[in-house]
């Protein structure tokens, strides 16, 4: 069994904060997309049970009446799903920035230790 040094702490630490930074833009882009392929299937959803209901010649019932407004916003509906994959994407932010903090005392705190043991 190996002896752990505080400079093997220390680099440890520096890697992890390294792989948090790497997980957040991963998890920044995997929720952009998500977000946008969301908004784009509940458009396509919308279109085709409008066009299903195109088919018939009954008045329009509450569902049809929501696809209807959901395509004819679709552009707001699309940006408010980008803007939802942002909104997640900094909160993830927010909490990678407190991860590193925690990081940065660790660090210091063996630099600390090793100092006095020196």
């Amino acid at each position: 069994m190996s002896v752990v040094t505080p400079q093997q702490i220390e680099q440890r630490l520096k890697d992890l904060s390294r792989e948090v930074d790497a997980s957040h833009a991963d998890l920044s882009a995997a929720e952009l997309n998500y977000f946008k392929t969301k908004a784009a299937y509940e458009l396509a959803l919308a279109h085709s049970r409008l066009s299903l209901a195109g088919n018939r010649e009954a008045k329009l019932t509450v569902s049809d009446k929501a696809d209807m407004a959901l395509v004819s916003t679709e552009d707001l509906h699309m940006k408010m799903a980008a803007a939802e994959a942002v909104v997640r994407a900094a909160r993830a932010n927010a909490s990678r920035v407190r991860t590193q903090v925690d990081i940065a005392r660790s660090i210091g705190t063996s630099v600390r230790t090793s100092m006095d043991l020196a």
